[in-house]
């Protein structure tokens, strides 16, 4: 028999008029700042190849307009850069987006995501906005910034970008069995320490930005030099260890995004996974000129998550995967 409650949100009141401030505070805030609020398909052409992320597919009648069959979109970012490179100046979306396989307590296949771009932003200038956004909204005081090798000598005792495999698999091993790690990939064994042993890690340490990301963990990112190493231009918020943004000072040469789509498509063959086709219109967009930006992808339910002081995002999510 159906349970009688699941017709109700799983979020309180009290959360939900939250929300609404949260988003009319968001609105605010940009306005202050001149950024202009934009709108892009819920439902587009594309996915995305990056192989960490599995896209929704979607297959509504063709009307002739467009080829049948689409995309829910992880993230509005290739329609906001075709904008930018129409000459839109600063923008900001509060979208709705899906990303498949996504379900627990800080994970929802359907969620809000605040993303936007800054013309003439380096990631650095971003940062900064991005703590007056989160911080002004928190009530919390402004992020520390550490480096992401930094992080996991400290953290870890482990060098992320000299490590071997064999030494990164005997690390992970506390967490999986070997049999388990098998055809993991560098960046597999990275993401497993980051969110195993590192984010415990972070949760102590106050508001902090990871920056300086391994290149093969960018795939959208500009890239420097730095140590001996290569580097990106990759920023996470972390607040109380979860994290809540993502943010680039983006890649702008189309050349150098059509060999990490490949790349990705590649990676992706390896682990049995689809090969999704690359998005030409924004391929267009970026050799027509996309400006010199940065942008940032930040979980609005999360935040409010962390607003409330609760540990699940059911507690902000009106009707999550499990009873919508």
């Amino acid at each position: 028999m159906t349970d009688s409650l699941q017709w109700r949100p799983s979020a309180s009141q009290v959360a939900l008029k939250s929300r609404a401030q949260q988003l009319a505070w968001v609105r605010g805030f940009f306005a202050q700042r001149d950024v202009m609020e934009v709108e892009t398909p819920v439902l587009g052409r594309h996915g995305v190849t990056d192989i960490n992320i599995d896209s929704i597919s979607a297959n509504p009648s063709s009307i002739g307009v467009r080829p049948a069959g689409g995309w829910l979109q992880t993230s509005p970012e290739y329609h906001m850069k075709r904008m930018l490179a129409a000459g839109s100046g600063p923008i900001y979306q509060i979208a709705r987006v899906f990303r498949d396989g996504e379900f627990g307590r800080r994970h929802n296949p359907e969620f809000s995501l605040l993303e936007w771009y800054r013309p003439g932003f380096t990631d650095v200038d971003l940062m900064e906005e991005v703590s007056e956004l989160v911080c002004g909204w928190l009530g919390c005081e402004p992020p520390r910034t550490m480096d992401y090798r930094d992080a996991f000598l400290r953290f870890a005792g482990i060098d992320p970008f000299l490590a071997g495999n064999d030494e990164l698999s005997e690390r992970c091993e506390q967490w999986m069995e070997p049999s388990q790690l098998d055809g993991f990939s560098r960046d597999d064994y990275l993401d497993l320490l980051m969110s195993s042993q590192m984010e415990p890690a972070l949760a102590g340490v106050g508001p902090v930005f990871v920056t300086g990301y391994p290149e093969s963990q960018a795939a959208l990112a500009r890239v420097s030099e730095r140590s001996g190493v290569r580097q990106a231009h990759r920023f996470e918020l972390y607040v109380g260890g979860v994290e809540l943004c993502n943010g680039y000072w983006e890649l702008t040469d189309p050349d150098e995004q059509r060999r990490r789509f490949e790349a990705d498509n590649e990676a992706r063959r390896r682990v049995g996974k689809p090969e999704m086709p690359i998005d030409q219109a924004f391929m267009a967009a970026l050799e027509s000129g996309v400006p010199d930006c940065s942008g940032v992808a930040l979980g609005l339910d999360r935040l409010l998550m962390l607003k409330l002081g609760l540990d699940e995002l059911a507690g902000v999510i009106a009707f999550p995967a499990d009873r919508c």
